[in-house]
């Protein structure tokens, strides 16, 4: 029996199984949690209820709203014509005239005095009896002493329309709308009074006599007449008593799903179609030539009847699994995943077991992507087993290694030759190439979900091989392939005033902030769906400092704040204030109260969301920023790669990966390096291997290695030593001396500086220059010219070292760098960007003819000069 079959066979009223979900239903809608006034057949609902609010926005209109709109049709019109003309919505809703309701949708009124009678007349509340009496008697006495005089009549009864609650207007039996609608409708079956029968009958105090030419035909046309449409209003009346209940359990389900705005009219229509199509439950509906709103209104109901009807062990009986049977509604997911693509019995039912004991986990992901892998994983294997095994799979004990051999071979030479996977398919229904990701998914959650059989003691009690199972091979990890930093032309375009101006015009004409979640993005490298998600208090000021505050749902940090940029906060603000305003329109021009600016979002979608609690979604901002970057013409860049950027910026600037791992939200170092790996390369390779000779050396301050001198590969190789072994760690240098590397005392008194052993590197270049700055602060404060001298004298060659080395890195454009970094840390030691280097001595042997060259280009551009 497939979930279908299940979740919509049509029942006996008689049967034990509508009996049953009708006790059940029941059971909940007379429970503490639903909500009383979805337990009664005619279900009214105030106006400014939190899940079906039915009134027009503007204040004081009595009219309802139209459709998904929050406004009445009128004011509808008018407000498209105000924003032609450049309104705002919030002063429309607060100016515009108020309206009264249409007789047609409004209760009916009944007479003060009969209290069993409709009115006749809605402004006095007095029936026609009783209008005609005061009529008479107006000119003589006051309406209080009139009033006080009068005495009920008798009622007609109830209207004779089995689903309207009316009092009858008339001793025909029919309230006042539907007596119209019997005329209007040609009179079935004759039904009349007969003539002076008020003054014959009902003056009189006799029962006043109905005449039918055909009452057989009356009556069916009272059991067929459709409810009266009130606002606020679902009538109930003339279904089935399981339909009766689906539809009181549906509607008070529905509160508990934030964003899906239900129309009470899109109810009731489906109300007057069960009822025209007498089913005994909304299962049964034939709703194939129904507007598309109330098929989508069909399907949750649908959702949440099948919750309570059909258990999990039904659910692995029909081939699919509810999510919500195990607490879980993943985002953008419906609760019910489909297993039927896996034909053989026992696999599916492991797939099922499989993913069922995943979500009971305490580690159940985050995200629904293991329910699509595990399917797609194990229908590829049931496809092959259909076309290669014996009886098509179905028997697990015939099962063999060789079989699943054949299997692991079969994917792999797909995915050689690129060739289109057995089972999955894409867009369209068409083909899906087998691609190293989609082998990778099928052989690890193959050998998942079997492995799974194996640990629970499934596989042996199907009987399948272990052999079966073990030949599964693991498909390995994904490649570590991430994101580049943005060039520096294209990081100059996307914050470029034009450029951001035409993303904001272009892109988001109604100013939903699509422009502020970039420029948010840019200065503070937050993931998109972090932005985005943003919610309204999401600003502070700590010490005079802007603060933002978010949340790292990736990483699981909470509540997390960053400093940021003065202009992305004043930014901010702004938009605060234009949030606070959409709710105004929305609410009457009422501005959030506390607990509703808590949850209200920074970024609220207008789809669906009267209480702005949901942002706008990832795929909208991504579609929109997509087109923006197509439109530029810079190539294939996404936004993501702003977080690169701006993590290679941070290490460019002397922060330690341990800070950016903490300011981006990252797991660990590892993965900052990865965010950062342009600027970690930039380092190792270029500002930590410029070496320049000591104060000590023939030349100090020579460029001894770097991309300034560059050396072919083979050289490279042949000079590079390991400076772990090859040197050890001086004050503001390297020692290459051996005997000292190897444990021996210096033979020159610790003096690093006048050593042509010792070696700096671009690492050292401030330590250098404070040391610079120390010296000549002595000299300056020395007690004569000539000592002074002896002191300059004395720092000359550091004082040339120090300058040959910022010569170096200026040519090179990292002087900046360099001196914004301090690393001489003895934890940096052990860093890798340390532990590789060159001897001063070859370094300076192998630069000889590089320089030589250099000094003949130098003399001929003189000579040119």
């Amino acid at each position: 029996m497939t979930h279908l079959e299940l979740a919509s066979r049509q029942p006996d009223p008689r049967r034990r199984e509508v009996r049953d979900r009708l006790e059940l239903l029941t059971a909940l809608i007379n429970g503490p949690d639903c909500d009383p006034a979805f337990s009664k057949e005619i279900i009214r609902i105030p106006a400014d209820h939190p899940v079906y609010p039915w009134f027009c926005s503007v204040l004081a209109c009595e009219r309802p709203r139209h459709s998904r709109a929050d406004l009445c049709p009128e004011h509808g019109k008018e407000w498209r014509v105000a924003r032609e003309e450049g309104a705002d919505r919030g002063d429309f809703v607060r100016t515009a005239e108020p309206l009264q309701p249409r007789p047609a949708t409004i209760a009916s009124v009944v007479c003060r005095i009969c209290r069993t009678r409709p009115a006749f007349n809605r402004e006095l509340a007095l029936c026609q009896r009783h209008r005609n009496q005061w009529v008479r008697s107006a000119n003589d006495i006051t309406f209080e002493r009139w009033l006080a005089s009068q005495s009920p009549y008798v009622s007609y009864g109830e209207c004779k329309v089995t689903v309207c609650d009316e009092f009858a207007e008339s001793a025909l039996g029919l309230c006042t709308v539907h007596a119209d609608r019997y005329r209007r409708g040609g009179s079935p079956g004759q039904a009349r009074l007969p003539a002076g029968s008020f003054i014959s009958y009902e003056k009189a105090g006799r029962d006043v006599p109905v005449e039918y030419a055909d009452h057989a035909v009356f009556l069916r046309w009272c059991a067929t007449a459709r409810a009266l449409r009130q606002s606020g209003q679902v009538n109930l009346r003339g279904l089935r008593p399981l339909a009766r209940a689906e539809f009181q359990w549906s509607l008070h389900a529905h509160g508990y799903v934030r964003g899906r705005w239900w129309n009470l009219a899109w109810i009731q229509d489906l109300v007057d179609l069960c009822r025209e199509q007498a089913v005994n439950s909304l299962l049964e509906a034939d709703v194939t030539g129904v507007r598309a709103d109330h098929r989508a209104v069909v399907h949750e109901m649908e959702t949440h009847l099948r919750l309570i009807y059909v258990t999990p062990a039904e659910t692995k009986e029909a081939g699919f699994i509810e999510t919500e049977h195990f607490g879980h509604r993943f985002p953008t997911r419906s609760s019910r995943f489909d297993l039927t693509r896996i034909t053989q019995r026992w696999l599916r039912d492991l797939a099922w077991e499989y993913l069922a004991d995943r979500m009971r986990s305490p580690q159940c992901p985050r995200t629904g992507f293991f329910l699509d892998h595990a399917q797609r994983a194990c229908a590829e294997l049931s496809t092959f087993l259909e076309l290669v095994a014996t009886g098509g799979g179905h028997d697990p004990a015939q099962l063999q290694p060789d079989q699943m051999q054949q299997f692991v071979a079969d994917v792999r030479r797909r995915e050689s030759k690129g060739l289109p996977s057995l089972a999955r398919r894409g867009a369209h229904d068409r083909p899906v190439i087998m691609s190293a990701s989609a082998r990778r998914e099928v052989f690890n959650h193959c050998r998942r979900v079997l492995r799974f059989a194996l640990d629970s003691g499934e596989a042996d009690l199907l009987g399948l091989d272990r052999g079966f199972i073990t030949a599964v091979p693991y498909g390995g990890v994904a490649p570590k392939r991430s994101r580049h930093p943005f060039p520096d032309e294209v990081a100059q375009a996307v914050v470029d005033e034009t450029n951001l101006g035409r993303l904001a015009e272009a892109y988001d004409p109604q100013d939903r902030g699509l422009r502020d979640m970039w420029e948010t993005i840019v200065a503070t490298g937050r993931r998109a769906s972090e932005v985005i998600e943003l919610k309204l208090e999401c600003l502070g000021r700590y010490n005079g400092l802007p603060m933002l505050w978010h949340d790292q749902t990736k990483v699981g940090n909470y509540d997390e704040a960053i400093r940021i940029p003065e202009p992305v906060y004043v930014m901010l603000q702004r938009r605060q204030r234009k949030t606070r305003a959409w709710f105004a329109e929305r609410h009457s021009g009422r501005y959030p109260g506390a607990d509703e600016r808590a949850a209200l979002a920074l970024f609220p979608s207008p789809v669906c969301n009267p209480e702005g609690q949901t942002p706008l979604s990832y795929t909208w901002f991504n579609s929109k920023f997509r087109q923006w970057i197509q439109d530029l013409e810079l190539g294939k860049y996404v936004a993501h790669q702003a977080r690169h950027t701006l993590a290679t910026r941070l290490l460019r600037h002397g922060a330690t990966l341990s800070h950016i791992r903490r300011y981006l939200g990252q797991v660990s170092d590892r993965m900052a390096e990865h965010y950062a790996k342009v600027a970690v390369s930039e380092i190792e390779d270029v500002l930590q291997h410029i070496w320049v000779a000591g104060p000590g050396a023939p030349n100090p301050g020579e460029l001894l290695s770097g991309p300034v001198t560059p050396l072919d590969r083979r050289q490279a190789e042949a000079l590079a030593v390991d400076l772990s072994r090859r040197s050890t760690p001086a004050q503001g240098g390297f020692c290459t001396f051996q005997p000292v590397v190897d444990g021996g005392a210096c033979p020159f008194n610790l003096d690093c500086e006048n050593c042509d052993k010792f070696v700096m590197s671009g690492a050292d270049l401030l330590y250098w220059r404070r040391k610079r700055e120390h010296w000549g602060s002595v000299a300056e404060r020395a007690p004569d010219d000539r000592t002074a001298d002896y002191l300059h004298e004395l720092f000359a060659p550091t004082a040339k070292a120090i300058d040959g080395l910022e010569r170096a890195l200026a040519g090179l454009g990292l002087l900046e760098d360099a001196l914004a970094l301090d690393l001489r840390r003895p934890q940096d030691y052990f860093e890798r960007l340390w532990n590789i280097g060159f001897k001063a001595t070859d370094l300076a042997a192998a630069a000889d003819d590089t320089a030589e060259h250099d000094d003949e280009g130098d003399a001929e551009e003189r000579r040119s000069a």
